[in-house]
């Protein structure tokens, strides 16, 4: 994995969640923490709730909550689920 300390791109992240679900309220939790740990203020984290934007859910081909989507750098990349392996989060961001 590559060290998160080195990360010079702009990260931007988007959350999926469906409203106060609890896997909806850990991946939030977990992602501000892994943003705020190891991407300081080099990072933008969106939060969409498709309860009430479900339209914006279809149009961005989500079927499953959480999920987050790392938009830029390019490729884009996604992680299912509630965010609560670390190592398997910074893997998927980290990487190109």
């Amino acid at each position: 994995m590559a060290k998160t300390g080195t990360w010079k791109a702009r990260l931007r992240l988007r959350l999926y969640v469906a409203g106060n679900a609890p896997n909806s309220v850990n991946a939030i939790a977990n992602a501000k923490s892994i943003c705020d740990q190891h991407f300081a203020s080099n990072h933008e984290l969106e939060i969409i709730d498709l309860i009430e934007h479900p339209i914006r859910g279809l149009a961005d081909g989500i079927v499953v909550t959480p999920t987050l989507v790392r938009m830029a750098p390019e490729p884009k990349r996604k992680v299912i689920g509630n965010l609560g392996d670390m190592t398997h989060v910074l893997t998927v961001l980290v990487n190109k």
